[in-house]
């Protein structure tokens, strides 16, 4: 039986995993991290069957209360990194599921999981389809030196690019740099048209009403194109199966992998 505590449970996915995990016969949800919702029980929150999950407003006071395996992240960059460092500090295990963590980041929250004996699965997307997205364009990669990432999302969304934009660059700059045809200095005009660069990696982020998240890796030859695109929908469902795969791998290594499919067969 794992045992599963969430930061962010009372969220748009956080609350669907909290689902999820509650009914899940292999994993116990022990407690949320929620500061709307401090000192509730998420049980009535979220309709669930009789049972007391206590909701906490900081991962301090969380840790010195409740006993769990694996923390699951899913609140802001600033909060995330905060919670995922006391966590491992206190020899447990981390599923970050919270989008615009940075290379930086990442690389000192590996240095606090090796010296603590913990383990970090950072996921930028949980949702299958998304995971295929990024094997596919790695596979592109190798073989199409061009390439550049559209990221698309809702108006209101505060993180650009977003965390599996994010992970995305990361991950093809590993494969390979693309190419570049004309250099920052060679351009006329606005130069910030052009979008930022991410790892060596030319990204755009759209962020208009109609779109959830979607993702268009694009790679380009003389006279042949390729695009690789992921859609999401409204619902917060097939984030669920991707994290509670997250949750059950995450004790089966040391240190920091990133992608869930660092944990996957193909």
């Amino acid at each position: 039986m794992i045992k599963v505590f969430i930061a962010g449970a009372t969220g748009w996915a956080g609350s669907e995993l909290s689902k999820g995990v509650f009914n899940n016969n292999q994993m116990q949800l022990v407690g949320a991290l929620s500061r709307k919702h401090k000192g509730e029980n998420l049980a009535d929150i979220l309709n669930l069957k009789n049972a007391d999950i206590p909701v906490f407003e900081d991962i301090e006071t969380a840790l010195s209360e409740v006993n769990f395996d694996v923390l699951i992240d899913y609140t802001n960059p600033e909060v995330a990194k905060t919670n995922i460092i006391a966590t491992l500090k206190k020899g447990k295990n981390v599923v970050v599921g919270t989008s615009g963590l940075t290379d930086d980041d990442y690389t000192e929250i590996e240095k606090i999981a090796n010296e603590n004996n913990t383990s970090v699965l950072a996921v930028g997307n949980f949702a299958i389809t998304v995971v295929l997205l990024q094997k596919f364009a790695e596979m592109a990669a190798k073989y199409i030196p061009n390439f550049e990432i559209i990221d698309y999302a809702h108006e209101d969304k505060i993180d650009s690019p977003s965390g599996t934009v994010r992970e995305l660059a990361y991950r093809l700059s590993k494969v390979q740099k693309p190419i570049v045809h004309v250099s920052d200095d060679e351009l006329v005009g606005e130069k910030a048209t052009r979008g930022a660069s991410l790892n060596g990696v030319q990204v755009h982020s759209v962020r208009l009403p109609g779109f959830v998240i979607s993702v268009e890796t694009i790679f380009g030859l003389k006279d042949e194109k390729l695009t690789i695109r992921h859609d999401s929908g409204t619902s917060a469902e097939p984030y669920v199966k991707g994290a509670m795969l997250a949750i059950e791998k995450v004790g089966t290594f040391k240190g920091l992998k990133r992608g869930l499919d660092s944990v996957m067969e193909f």
